[in-house]
């Protein structure tokens, strides 16, 4: 049971003894057990029924998502691990390729993307995988499980049910392909309506320009074999070239409303001293009236720019940093920033809003008051009312909802044990946490297990939420 204490607190009292509490006996439930890695990464694993948790098999042979082997899905209700896609060739190595992982659940279609590195028969041309040489992929699950080389896997018609999201260009004698990238996409994310899907994009063409961030429709004009048309949301300048205000960098991104209309990024801008640089909080805004086939894909000396009618909005002007996350209603935006103490702790801030707003409701509030500070996993609660964090190896919940309990804390695993807990997601009922742990693993015969650097394998765990 989740408890949250009541009472009126000063400010001075909140910042420090806010009431906190820490889980009863350890509650975490063990989901997986093969000997292999199954990272969660930080994406919206489940899928929209519960059903499902998806991940991939990263660092079970090799360093990285470069090789990564298979993308699968955890069914939840029979503990059945279930092969959704792999590729039919696969290097490993110094010059791996292709390298699949980050998978993503679609809120409203029965499909995942993911991160697909350039199939083995294109590495002659493309070279092998990196965060420039890759793509989008997608799976239905709307296949039959059967068992194959020792494996149950889901397929279709006896095959994989894969597709590309976007294409890949990077001719130099013309102009990039419309609607096609130049590089690589990563962080695949859908809009809780499925008619976008958000994007961090590294450039193969023009690499003094730094990580930023995209988007993608489906579209009649995607170029093939892509069903999606791909542009950037973010316009940024070459690395060390910046005016004060201007982009260099974009990452850390999250939707914010259910139709994708805003991208909330960390965004790396220079200073109005013009010679440092902050990390701040920035939202796109790309209202539905756009038309993506505006956007300029770019050329080998010229950076792809963002459609007409995108605008980007700065609202913080201290460092903020993290993956930062939108609210279930899509009207608060939760991010890591630093308290007078210097620590890393979770703010809430209007979506619309900005810490030079005259209205202070609508400036950045410190919403975790945690003596460790909070380190990662920041989530939003499908009621809205509660944020997830990770503070000294422990799952912390936080209540957010205006009135007397903001702030309070319980913590949903112990802490301080030095057992790393890491790439929490919460379901869509709200019920389970699930997040990864590094464990020892054995083997059908008894015999224990590691991964390629003599670590144990990554498993799924769970742990149950109540609310009063």
């Amino acid at each position: 049971m989740l408890y949250f204490f009541a009472g009126i607190m000063t400010v001075a009292s909140v910042v420090v003894g806010m009431p906190m509490e820490d889980a009863p006996e350890a509650q975490e439930q063990q989901l997986t057990f093969s000997a292999r890695n199954h990272e969660l990464d930080n994406n919206d694993n489940y899928s929209p029924d519960g059903r499902y948790l998806c991940y991939d098999t990263r660092e079970t042979l090799g360093p990285g998502i470069e090789h990564g082997t298979t993308i699968e899905v955890l069914e939840r209700a029979t503990g059945r691990e279930i092969v959704l896609y792999e590729p039919d060739e696969i290097v490993l190595g110094d010059a791996p390729a292709p390298g699949v992982g980050a998978v993503s659940f679609a809120f409203v279609a029965s499909e995942v993307a993911f991160i697909h590195g350039p199939p083995v028969s294109t590495v002659a041309s493309r070279g092998p995988y990196a965060q420039w040489n890759r793509n989008g992929g997608r799976i239905t699950l709307d296949g039959e499980v059967i068992e194959r080389d020792g494996r149950l896997r889901m397929l279709h018609n006896g095959e994989y049910a894969f597709s590309w999201l976007d294409k890949r260009d990077v001719a130099t004698e013309r102009d990039t392909l419309p609607g096609a990238h130049r590089g690589g996409t990563h962080r695949h994310e859908y809009s809780r309506k499925g008619n976008r899907i958000g994007f961090t994009y590294n450039d193969a063409l023009l690499p003094q320009y730094d990580r930023t961030v995209g988007y993608m429709e489906l579209h009649a004009d995607a170029p093939a074999p892509a069903s999606h048309y791909v542009a950037m949301l973010v316009p940024i300048v070459p690395k060390g070239t910046a005016k004060p205000g201007e982009l260099e960098r974009a990452y850390g991104d999250s939707w914010v409303d259910a139709r994708g209309t805003q991208r909330a990024f960390i965004g790396v801008v220079r200073d109005d001293d013009g010679e440092n640089y902050q990390e701040s909080l920035f939202v796109a805004e790309a209202p539905l009236d756009v038309d993506i086939t505006t956007a300029d894909s770019g050329s080998a000396e010229r950076f792809p720019t963002p459609p007409a009618g995108v605008h980007v909005r700065r609202l913080t002007h201290e460092w903020a940093g993290g993956i930062v996350r939108g609210a279930p209603e899509g009207d608060r935006i939760a991010y890591f920033g630093r308290d007078e103490q210097g620590r890393t702790q979770v703010f809430i801030i209007a979506a619309d809003g900005s810490d030079k707003h005259p209205d202070a409701a609508m400036r950045p509030r410190q919403a975790i008051f945690l003596p460790e500070g909070a380190e990662a996993g920041l989530r939003w609660h499908p009621d809205g009312n509660h944020v997830l964090s990770i503070s000294d190896d422990g799952l912390a919940l936080t209540c957010v909802a205006p009135g007397d309990n903001f702030g309070r804390t319980r913590f949903l695993t112990p802490r301080g044990d030095g057992i790393e807990r890491y790439a929490p997601v919460i379901s869509p009922d709200g019920r389970e946490v699930a997040y990864n742990r590094r464990v020892p693993t054995v083997d059908a015969s008894g015999e224990r297990r590691v991964n390629y650097a003599g670590e144990d394998f990554s498993q799924i765990f769970v742990v149950d939420v109540e609310l009063p």
